[in-house]
């Protein structure tokens, strides 16, 4: 897979199975990121609110070409009363996984929220056991720093996190 074609847009309304996906299939999902079935209204409610596209918060669907690989996500996080940063994930389909994809996505979101927002710093979590997501965060730019203990429950227990960042500044 060559990065280079990789891109981020919109979601349309023929992408909302592809989201769906992520909510009923284990495997699509990942083991990371499969928390049990959820609400099967839930992107075709918030796409018929906003295109999945809010001041606080938005999705974009990482393709290649006409091919749906995934999506990016963000969310906006209030530290204090006069800033806020942004905190983003990505969720790939398996056979999208483990080719670069991952890591050419969360570039051009970096790029993209730096771009259309004042942030001085953008965030990324993933669980500890996570390494392949961990290595794509390091070659988009991002600093570890640290780990987040027992921060999420997942499949029975409770699981460490590691949080990564990037600054305005480190981006070239």
């Amino acid at each position: 897979m060559n990065s280079a074609d990789i891109s981020l847009r919109p979601v349309d309304e023929a992408d909302l199975p592809v989201l769906q996906r992520f909510l009923h299939d284990p495997e699509a999902a990942s083991p990371f990121q499969w928390y049990g079935w959820r609400d099967p209204g839930r992107w075709r409610r918030q796409w018929a609110e906003n295109g999945l596209l809010a001041e606080d918060t938005g999705h974009l669907m990482v393709v290649r070409g006409p091919e749906r690989l995934g999506f990016v996500a963000w969310r906006r996080i209030v530290p204090a009363p006069a800033s806020y940063y942004w905190n983003m994930g990505i969720v790939l389909l398996p056979e999208a996984r483990g080719k670069g994809a991952g890591t050419e996505a969360q570039r051009q979101l970096v790029r993209y929220l730096f771009a259309h927002s004042t942030v001085m710093r953008i965030e990324a979590d993933t669980e500890a056991e996570n390494l392949a997501e961990q290595r794509a965060l390091e070659k988009a730019g991002f600093t570890r720093e640290g780990v987040l203990r027992s921060v999420s429950f997942r499949d029975g227990r409770w699981r460490d996190g590691v949080r990564y960042s990037i600054l305005r500044g480190d981006v070239g």
